[in-house]
Parts: C-alpha cells; sequence; structure tokens
C-alpha cells in the first residue's frame, strides 16, 4: 500500500548561525576520522555517494527533504577543513551562486605548491558544469557547484540546479574513479523526484547525434544558416521544444563562425567552446535528426531520489544494502570523532530518525 512520496521543494534563505558553526564542527570532525583511517579518495567516494551524502546531511542537522542540504552540507564542509587542507591532503572549491564562479581561481590557489596541475582540474570543474547545463538539458540551471580533490589528484563534483517553474531542485554527482568520458554517460549520480522532457546528449544512445552535431558545427555558416531558416518554416516535433528565439539567425551564425573557425575534432572540443550553449546544441541536435536522421536521446539520466524511494518502490525503489550501509558507516564514524557527549547523542538520534 502506498504511504506517501517525498519531494524537495526548493528553499531559500540560510541555516541560522548557531547552526552552521555546528555543522561545521561535526563535518570536520567526521571527516577527520574517515581522512586519517581510509584517506582523502574514501572521503571523496562518500560525497559522490547519494545514499551517503544525504545521510550525512542529516547527522549535520539539517532536513533531509530540503534542497538546502546539499548547499548547507558543501558549505559546512568547506568551512570546516579550512586551514586543514593540506593536512588532510583534501581540498574545497566552489559552492553556492557567486562563489561557484570563483572555483577555478581557488584550484590554482590550492594546487600553487602542490605537484598537481591545476589547469586539468579547472578543465574538469567547467566541463562538469557545461555537460550539465548544455549538454544534459532537464529544465535545471545549475546554481551550485562545488568541487572536491585530494593531493593525488582525484576529484569529486556535486552540483545541484533549481527548475524555477516547478522550484524544485536536481542534484548532479560526479567522480574521477571509474570516469571515462564527458560526453557519455558520465555521471555517478543524479538525484531528482520530478522529471520532465530532457534533451539527453551525453547518453549512450546520442552517439551519433553528437557525432553529427560536431560535423555540422565544422561546416560553413553561411551553408548552416540556409537550413536554419527551413527549419523556421517547419512545424517542429514537440519534444525538441525549439522556439523562434532560439534559432535566431544573427547569434547563431556568430556561434557558428567560431566553431567553424575552431573546428572542433570531437563534441566535448565543441562543449568547450566558449559562446556553445544550450541553444547552439539544441538547434544542432535538430539539425542533425532533420537532415540526417541522427535522432538525440530524450531519456532522463536521474536515477535516485532524495529520499531514495518508499518501501512501495515510489517514487524509486530503495537500496537497502547502501542505505543500510551509510547510516553504519556514519554512525561509527560519529563514534570516532572528538565531540562532547551531548553532541554525540544528538547526532545518533538525528541519524536515528533519519
Amino acid at each position: 500500500m502506498k504511504t506517501g512520496s517525498a519531494q524537495l521543494p526548493l528553499h531559500y534563505g540560510k541555516a541560522p548561525s548557531w547552526l552552521f558553526k555546528r555543522m561545521e564542527k561535526l563535518a570536520r570532525e567526521i571527516t577527520t576520522a574517515i581522512v586519517d583511517e581510509w584517506g582523502a579518495e574514501e572521503m571523496l567516494r562518500k560525497l559522490s555517494d547519494p545514499f551517503w551524502f544525504q545521510a550525512f546531511g542529516c547527522v549535520l542537522g539539517f532536513d533531509w527533504h530540503s534542497s538546502g542540504l546539499t548547499t548547507t552540507v558543501c558549505g559546512a564542509l568547506k568551512e570546516g577543513i579550512r586551514g586543514l587542507e593540506k593536512e588532510l591532503g583534501l581540498f574545497i572549491a566552489g559552492g553556492k551562486g557567486g562563489t561557484s564562479r570563483k572555483t577555478p581561481l581557488q584550484i590554482e590557489q590550492y594546487c600553487d605548491g602542490l605537484s598537481l596541475n591545476a589547469c586539468t582540474l579547472v578543465y574538469t570543474s567547467k566541463m562538469c558544469a557545461k555537460v550539465d547545463n548544455t549538454a544534459l538539458q532537464d529544465g535545471y540551471q545549475l546554481y551550485h557547484h562545488t568541487f572536491f580533490f585530494t593531493k593525488k589528484g582525484s576529484w569529486a563534483v556535486v552540483q545541484q540546479g533549481m527548475n524555477t517553474e516547478n522550484h524544485y531542485a536536481r542534484r548532479y554527482h560526479w567522480k574521477s574513479e571509474g570516469f571515462e568520458s564527458f560526453v557519455c554517460e558520465p555521471h555517478h549520480a543524479i538525484c531528482c523526484d520530478r522529471t520532465g522532457d530532457t534533451l539527453n546528449l551525453v547518453a549512450h544512445e546520442s552517439e551519433q547525434c553528437r557525432e553529427t552535431s560536431t560535423l555540422l558545427s565544422k561546416e560553413k555558416p553561411d551553408k548552416l544558416i540556409s537550413e536554419v531558416k527551413k527549419v523556421e518554416e517547419l512545424v517542429l516535433p514537440k519534444r525538441h521544444d525549439i522556439r523562434p528565439l532560439d534559432l535566431d539567425t544573427s547569434r547563431f551564425k556568430k556561434i557558428i563562425a567560431k566553431t567553424y573557425e575552431l573546428q572542433p575534432h570531437n563534441f566535448e572540443a565543441l562543449l568547450s567552446i566558449k559562446g556553445v550553449g544550450p541553444k547552439t546544441i539544441r538547434a544542432l541536435s535538430l539539425l542533425s535528426e532533420l537532415l540526417y536522421g541522427a535522432k538525440p536521446s530524450f531519456r532522463d539520466p536521474a536515477r535516485f531520489s532524495f529520499s531514495h524511494g518508499g518501501k512501495d518502490g515510489h517514487p524509486y525503489p530503495v537500496d537497502k544494502t547502501t542505505y543500510d550501509f551509510s547510516i553504519e558507516f556514519l554512525r561509527k564514524y560519529i563514534n570516532k570523532a572528538k565531540l562532547e557527549n551531548q553532541e554525540k547523542k544528538e547526532a545518533f538520534k538525528r541519524l536515528s530518525r533519519f
């Protein structure tokens, strides 16, 4: 029998100072205990696990059903280990809103003095954001981007987007371990309780469309513009969600002139070009289908709900084994953390409620 379902509405504002300070302390102690025993790489694995991340947020004291959990957990962890980064071998860049745009600079500052290639990490950070805003068009605009990395060069990304129409959020998890491609099934996990129309150019089944879009981007601008003008006169399939504004020939010609000049060798290179945004990619995917029959995927890649399902399998079945492991893992490290007895009791109580 269905007993209910959980949604994750957007919550505005911020955690009160008295709570956030306690979150920082608890996040620091748990992280230190994990790194001491397992190493910084293990912390990346945990942060990229949506079950563990959600449980971690609850232990820190945030509501499990609030979108604010993502931004507050990342913020509390970043502030909690401030000054301990080199000792732990764990570094955190980025954050919410304007802070996310400082990610490249913060990565470079951390890498100064480390034997790490900052350019590679900065590129990784930018591509993760570009994919989730442009190649995966699911209606959720990124407003939070946190980049975690270790002194060994391993990395993980937790970023979140908002849908201003339905006021819900979507969280994207990435990690370097097992990572093969930015443009073909790149995510470790995506959490969202509401799905809708999605243009998914990073799906495996979009491979032909990616290749054709790249070829089209290298065509002479005048040739593509003539095709775009023909498209403007057609009744387009609803799933493409292409509007006349998206096919503004003056802007499209400017971007295509740039891609023609740069001649990207693959879809990742095309996507990385400054100025190539969602409208350009939508237009190219549409032309790929109309001219060459290379259809893009419209499969939504979200596999987890923020509540991680219910016993009736709605909105997703619960992975009980993983869920229980996350809880027990945190229980162990709360015990190891250097906390006062009352703080431990409160953390255990929150974990038990979760």
